[in-house]
């Protein structure tokens, strides 16, 4: 479950974000802010894993309100404005969502929390918490599936569809397998043809120019063996 405050000056920025949230099962709602003075207030008595950050707001910037962060949780910048997207990412915020945003761009923001490290320092402990699992939302016609990352044996590009492969079902994505890959980890996923990609975990064998996993025989294209000789490394 991820935990979550929404930081902006505008009642409707809450309304739309906590309704977006609300159809997410892994969301879970913590607290309204209205300026980065009330947002400092809440965070130093209280542990939260994610923040929706408005940067135009009264008393104190987004962006300043940010930096006096010792350690920050994940955050996704809601916003009207372009010009300061790359000062974001320079402060590793997980995604900046331009306003007004449909659900499915969100959605996309969202899978990039999912599929990034979960492991928070906790300011009271100081420990380090365990991952917790990864889970992403992928949509299939009208529907909006969770999967666990971990259950993903492998992805096929298939024509303008990508499909995911897990222990206990096959789903088809209107998604290039380029932007799939993207989220998922390059440490856990190889691609090991231009329309394959595999989960190393879930590899039985490697034998000639075929991976089994399973019951499946996942092909190994000409360009990609590099990649396949540095699982014997």
């Amino acid at each position: 479950m991820i935990t979550y405050i929404i930081i902006d000056d505008e009642h409707i920025a809450h309304d739309i974000i906590k309704g977006y949230c609300d159809m997410l099962p892994n969301l879970e709602f913590k607290a309204d802010c209205y300026d980065a003075i009330e947002a400092i207030d809440y965070i130093s008595k209280n542990d939260i894993d994610l923040i929706f950050l408005d940067l135009n707001m009264p008393k104190l910037k987004g962006f300043q309100f940010l930096k006096t962060l010792s350690s920050p949780p994940k955050v996704i910048v809601t916003t009207a404005y372009s010009e300061f997207a790359i000062e974001g990412y320079e402060l590793n915020v997980v995604d900046y969502l331009l306003k007004p945003f449909s659900f499915e761009r969100f959605l996309s923001a969202i899978n990039k929390v999912n599929s990034s490290d979960t492991t928070t320092i906790r300011k009271e402990s100081k420990e380090i918490a365990k991952p917790e699992g990864k889970h992403i939302f992928l949509k299939q016609n009208n529907s909006h599936i969770q999967v666990d990352v971990d259950d993903i044996l492998f992805i096929e590009a298939s024509g303008n569809y990508t499909k995911v492969v897990t222990n206990d079902n096959t789903i088809s994505i209107r998604e290039k397998i380029s932007d799939t890959i993207q989220l998922l980890s390059d440490n856990d996923f190889l691609q090991v043809h231009k329309s394959f990609a595999v989960a190393k975990k879930h590899i039985d064998r490697v034998e000639g120019n075929r991976i089994y996993i399973g019951y499946h025989i996942v092909p190994i294209g000409k360009l990609y063996k590099t990649n396949i000789n540095q699982l014997f490394k």
